[in-house]
């Protein structure tokens, strides 16, 4: 099938489709099959450029270590206080500049709307790696890459999205990316951490998903527990935040009443929203979740940079 990723800005999950997620799956597997003289082919003499207005961890380092592990190289800026970012330049000059020195760019920027601005700015493919509350759809290709390997299979599984459903990007990237398949959806939070209204309003028609308050309710339902943080940073009022920042937590208690087969995932970085004591537990999926991380990223920029790989 044609390699939809090709010199393509990656801005939303919404625009791959289910046979487009399905390749970047099964080239994820091969490239790291490959033995290292293979893979340092698929990106010898590419150069990948960060732009990150956000802190970052995962998401930086496995951007730099899948561009490495497949022979390129990465520069550019994470820490906007010694850039001229500081001074005052606007993203547009900051993008130009930054795409006439690579061959494609990696955007985390705190605003909405900032990845899609960048991709017509810049002359090079833009990542986006984080817009606001809007979407992480690199994020949402891991979530679902890791169901797969952990699961065998995506459609048919029962899903639990838990927490800040309000402002979690990684929320709305995954829903629109589970759209494409048949699984059963579950979101979990406190009211004030719903689901934004007038959002993901193309999927609404044909993506259901039922809505609880207290995990206890569908648990023993559920394949797959999918767990994010109370994002602090995203609330216009900090009061809200004092509200709802305990609401919800998964411990060993919670897990024993859930089927012997669930695994939980957390994009990370975690807070409290799973206990300490879960990460010993074989249900505890989390940091395999992030090392896949590495993998899909691998493809996802050895499919960017060739036509065939």
């Amino acid at each position: 099938m044609p390699n939809s990723f090709y010199l393509k800005d990656i801005l939303s999950i919404k625009e791959f489709s289910r046979e487009d997620l399905e390749c970047l799956f099964k080239n994820a597997d091969k490239i790291k099959s490959m033995d290292m003289k293979e893979k340092i082919e698929i990106a010898k003499g590419k150069l990948l450029g960060f732009v990150f207005y956000e802190p970052s961890s995962r998401t930086k380092i496995s951007f730099e270590t899948a561009m490495l592990t497949i022979g390129g190289h990465c520069t550019g800026i994470t820490d906007t206080s010694t850039s001229s970012i500081e001074k005052g330049e606007n993203l547009a000059d900051t993008i130009s500049t930054i795409s006439g020195y690579t061959d494609a760019i990696v955007l985390r920027h705190p605003l909405e709307g900032a990845a899609r601005f960048s991709a017509e700015v810049s002359n090079k493919p833009v990542i986006n790696a984080g817009s606001g509350t809007e979407e992480h759809p690199t994020q949402a290709m891991i979530d679902l890459y890791t169901m797969y390997k952990e699961k065998g299979k995506i459609d048919g599984l029962k899903i639990g999205i838990m927490g800040d459903l309000r402002y979690g990007r990684t929320v709305y990237s995954l829903l629109y990316a589970l759209s494409k398949f048949s699984t059963k959806i579950s979101l979990i939070s406190p009211q004030e951490l719903r689901l934004r209204e007038n959002t993901l309003l193309d999927i609404r028609e044909t993506t259901k998903w039922d809505e609880y308050e207290k995990v206890e309710e569908i648990i023993q339902d559920l394949d797959v527990l999918y767990v994010t943080r109370i994002q602090k940073e995203r609330f216009p009022d900090p009061s809200e935040y004092q509200k709802v920042k305990d609401s919800y937590f998964v411990d060993k208690a919670l897990l024993e009443k859930a089927s012997s087969n669930i695994i939980v995932l957390h994009p990370l970085p975690r807070i409290e929203e799973i206990r300490h004591e879960v990460d010993s537990l074989p249900q505890a999926k989390y940091f395999i979740q992030a090392h896949l991380g590495k993998d899909l990223r691998s493809a996802l920029l050895g499919l960017l940079f060739n036509a065939d790989l």
